[in-house]
């Protein structure tokens, strides 16, 4: 007996299921036999900030454009974000004023969007039009054609911060913030990597503004996101969060981009420095 029209309804739900958890299993890069994905770009901005591009929608994450963030100390050019294309959503890491600039937030979600933060805090002012989404560990996100994950990170000064995790027109990419190193990096590389592109901070600052001062690191040092890279099965790491001069009280790692080039020297990973405005050129 074959089961009648219910029966056959029920196979090709269950053929559908199939088809999808395959194609979720399918490696970072990959297309499905539909046809290729949208291409992905990915636009490096001022210090943390990235823009990612696909035809019909934008997605920012972290996006600085405000001068009063670092003033005459950062060198980077401030690029504009208020020219988005199609659906546009901001993730930011965490709230301090060099990742949560709220002006380029404004600016990013002009015609609106969706903010995603992370869960536990509250970026403030919210712009008009925009739409709130707190977001918790290891829950995705889906925001139109980007799939975005927060996952563990640590801030140098025990604040609440999310690294991203991004999927998109056929690749993966990680978002850093400023964090420092934890012991998360083989968990997020298990469930997430390989990557095609990690975007991680770099410049092993070491901070006096908090009393009594410890002397150490509270960002990535050169060789530590080298380390990071590879857990994670990046293929390519691009430098971000550096770049900052003549501060007292905020002082960055010494010749970062050399180290970085030299710690990965002998590693699979393809260092990448992006100025301010340019765009990745993914690995063939």
């Amino acid at each position: 007996m074959n089961g009648g029209p219910h029966m056959e309804g029920r196979r090709r739900f269950l053929a559908g299921c199939v088809a999808a958890s395959a194609a979720a299993l399918l490696p970072s890069g990959s297309l499905l036999a539909s046809g290729p994905a949208p291409t992905l770009r990915v636009q490096r901005l001022a210090w943390a900030g990235i823009r990612l591009q696909l035809p019909q929608a934008t997605l920012f994450i972290d996006p600085l454009v405000n001068p009063d963030a670092w003033g005459t100390a950062l060198g980077d050019g401030l690029v504009p974000v208020d020219d988005s294309v199609g659906e546009t959503s901001v993730l930011i890491t965490h709230t301090h004023s060099d990742h949560f600039d709220a002006l380029a937030v404004a600016d990013a979600l002009g015609r609106g969007g969706m903010l995603a933060y992370p869960a536990g805090t509250q970026p403030l002012p919210m712009p008009a039009g925009a739409r709130a989404r707190p977001s918790a560990l290891w829950e995705p996100q889906l925001l139109g054609d980007f799939t975005a994950t927060p996952v563990p990170a640590s801030d140098g000064y025990g604040d609440t911060q999310v690294s991203w995790v991004v999927a998109a027109g056929g690749r993966r990419i990680f978002h850093g913030g400023d964090t420092l190193w934890h012991g998360h990096w083989w968990r997020i590389g298990r469930q997430f990597g390989p990557f095609d592109a990690v975007f991680l901070p770099i410049n092993g600052a070491r901070f006096g503004w908090r009393q009594p001062v410890s002397g150490q690191p509270g960002v990535l040092t050169p060789e530590q996101a080298v380390a990071a890279a590879t857990i994670m099965g990046a293929r390519t790491l691009v430098p971000i969060h550096y770049g900052v001069t003549g501060m007292k009280e905020y002082v960055e790692a010494d010749d970062a981009l050399d180290r970085l080039r030299s710690a990965a020297r002998d590693r699979s990973v393809d260092v990448q420095p992006v100025a301010p405005g340019d765009w990745v050129v993914w690995r063939a």
